[in-house]
């Protein structure tokens, strides 16, 4: 008899498993059945924020479920984007990550310190911006050219600085490249988020820095901020008649793109729904001339195209961190 007890406990082990997993697949089914969480890690304000607010209203028509966005800045974006990956990979956390996604693990490694979350530990949904960042100082500053600038940041090393949004973050890792091909010393202050470090600028705490043009076109058109240049190839729609870095002399190139990203053991069923959701926000209209008029063109890709684009990217990015080295 005991034999037969012994028998029967794979098979009940395998009907406790099919249970499980019809329960998955019938969640998934379900999904979405309640609000959804739009981690954005960094302040609002910034270009995460900007880009996520008018995806998640998009994306909630769509689906027709509630889509908060819950801002989580802090450590570069690494705290937000550690709450996503760890979360519950249900489709009901999801995240708006910036290009510093794939730079912290890496930065992490570099310091020593115990990351927050890896790479492998979040699935790509789409992309929905990929800009160049640009090198904005105040309006009233004395540089008119980023060769003025330049000129400036060797005639006194150390006496200029630049604001970011944290270590190794997008506003970070573009001007420690130019500090290394121009070979400038520059004091570098971090802050929580894009939109802390522009109003620093604006205050006059820090003299520059390198951001996406949507948070500082509003600026520009104000006539508070100017751009100096930018680390792209092409011209720059938002800000016609600047220069690229490499057409001045310095051949550095750097994007900040935002896409969306799950928790990588979300059900597929789930992610299809997303990426739909995703591929719909990226062509609503008025998602097209909300983001277009902070000054990010949308740059759609859908999923297997946007992970080939980060697989390229991240390889540039993690040499960029190398030779940037620890910083404290």
């Amino acid at each position: 008899m005991k034999k037969m007890h012994f028998m029967k406990m794979p098979v009940l082990v395998a009907g406790l498993l099919c249970g499980v997993v019809s329960n998955l697949a019938g969640a998934a089914d379900a999904w979405p059945s309640k609000t959804i969480t739009m981690v954005v890690p960094f302040p609002p304000g910034g270009v995460a924020d900007t880009v996520a607010r008018p995806v998640a209203a998009a994306m909630e028509r769509h689906l027709k479920q509630s889509i908060i966005i819950e801002n989580k800045g802090g450590a570069g974006g690494a705290i937000g984007m550690g709450q996503v990956a760890r979360a519950t990979p249900d489709g009901y956390t999801i995240l708006l990550a910036l290009s510093s996604i794939s730079i912290i693990p890496e930065a992490d490694k570099v310091t020593g310190r115990k990351p927050l979350y890896q790479m492998a530990q979040l699935k790509p949904v789409a992309r929905f911006t990929a800009d160049p960042t640009v090198l904005v100082v105040r309006a009233d500053s004395p540089w008119k050219t980023i060769a003025e600038f330049v000129a400036a940041a060797r005639s006194k090393p150390g006496a200029y600085s630049f604001g970011s949004s944290g270590n190794y973050g997008t506003m970070h890792v573009p001007m420690e490249m130019l500090k290394s091909e121009a070979k400038l010393n520059l004091l570098h202050v971090p802050y929580t988020g894009a939109a802390p470090a522009v109003m620093a600028l604006l205050s006059g705490q820090v003299n520059a820095l390198s951001t996406g043009p949507a948070s500082v076109a509003q600026h520009v058109k104000a006539g508070k901020l100017r751009v100096l240049a930018h680390w792209g190839n092409e011209p720059l729609a938002a800000f016609p008649g600047v220069p690229s870095l490499k057409e001045a002399g310095h051949p550095v190139e750097f994007a900040q793109w935002s896409g969306l990203f799950v928790p990588a053991d979300t059900p597929d069923a789930v992610v299809a729904k997303l990426r739909e959701a995703a591929r719909v926000a990226a062509n609503d209209p008025q998602v097209r001339q909300t983001i277009s008029s902070a000054g990010s063109p949308l740059q759609y890709l859908d999923t297997p195209e946007f992970q080939a684009y980060i697989a390229e990217d991240s390889k540039k990015l993690k040499e960029a961190v190398h030779k940037i080295g620890k910083v404290e």
